[in-house]
């Protein structure tokens, strides 16, 4: 036994060697803080990946633009710099408009419109993310989007001359067709470009405004219109992933399913949340007045009907069949 022993030790030692040489580790730049909730469940899904791998795959989270900046993830993804990352899908909406579905005006206004949406687009933005050297792993909505801003705002004239954050194509544009002056913003600079009067107004979701505690640089005013619920949505270099064996792919795959799912019934959960913190920090939180509804309203049939015509037959089936539904 006494002669037995040192070769036990020296397999297991190799063992764990051998396993250790065949670990994989992944590096996944996020754009949010770390208490930001989306950035939370791709902790939990790194969580999962490595305890359903064995650790055979270690995720790395690497939170608040720390790796690289939000507009620069999806690129960074494509070239191979980083393994896997998460993105504002309709941020990118100037390469093809499908990844700006989520971001059509007054489409889908509710979670569930949004996850009834989504589902439907998603062989197409699959499609999309491939020819892009990227694959899909899941997608978790925000809540719906408003408009936050220094001022009281009763119509869309009011809206003329305000310095606006434009996050993607869709803010883009509403600020052109009311008047407002686009400022592109990423998350993590947002207080300090508010702070500074870089920009006076944005049009985000509750989350971003409690993240950012856009009452403390001025914001006086939500105005809960619902425009969209943007998404944001984790994927992979088509490279690493095929790489991966079958079993690891389906544990990424089995993860990712189970961070959808939880991811929504939490943003469900937060939205009344972060509207309550709103309130609580002096932020006048309201549905917006007939007059500004209308406005807007307007201008989201303007805004669809240009989507259409961008994203051509295959955006068109997406919304007959959404709408079929």
């Amino acid at each position: 036994m006494k002669k037995t022993l040192p070769y036990m030790l020296v397999a297991a030692a190799l063992s764990t060697a051998a396993a250790s040489a065949h670990a994989e580790k992944w590096d996944m730049p996020l754009a949010y803080p770390a208490n930001n909730f989306h950035t939370e469940n791709a902790v939990d899904f790194a969580a999962c990946v490595k305890e359903k791998t064995g650790g055979k795959l270690d995720i790395v989270t690497h939170p608040n633009g720390s790796l690289f900046a939000g507009n620069d993830i999806k690129r960074a993804v494509q070239t191979g710099q980083a393994a896997i990352g998460e993105r504002v899908t309709s941020a990118h909406e100037n390469e093809n408009a499908i990844y700006g579905v989520e971001a059509i005006p007054f489409v889908a206004t509710s979670f569930e419109a949004s996850d009834k949406l989504w589902k439907t687009a998603l062989p197409q933005m699959k499609k999309v993310l491939d020819s892009q050297n990227l694959v899909y792993i899941y997608s978790v909505p925000w809540p719906a989007s408003g408009f936050y801003t220094k001022k009281e705002i009763n119509t869309v004239d009011d809206l003329k001359g305000i310095k606006f954050r434009a996050y993607n194509a869709a803010t883009a544009r509403i600020a052109e067709l009311a008047g407002m002056i686009p400022m592109q913003i990423e998350a993590a600079e947002l207080s300090q470009a508010l702070a500074t009067g870089v920009v006076d107004s944005i049009m985000t979701s509750s989350t971003t405004g409690v993240d950012s505690k856009v009452w403390e640089q001025g914001i006086s005013h939500f105005y809960n219109v619902q425009a969209w619920l943007p998404r944001n949505t984790v994927f992979v270099n088509k490279r690493a992933w095929n790489a991966l064996d079958d079993a690891t792919r389906e544990a990424v795959t089995v993860c990712g399913d189970k961070t959808y799912n939880d991811g929504l019934a939490k943003v469900k959960t937060l939205s009344e949340q972060y509207l309550k913190t709103l309130t609580d920090n002096g932020v006048a939180v309201s549905a917006p007045s007939p007059e500004l509804e209308a406005g807007l309203a307007k201008l989201g049939e303007t805004m669809t009907a240009e989507w259409l015509q961008k994203s051509g037959a295959d955006g068109q089936a997406i919304i007959d069949a959404y709408k079929a539904q």
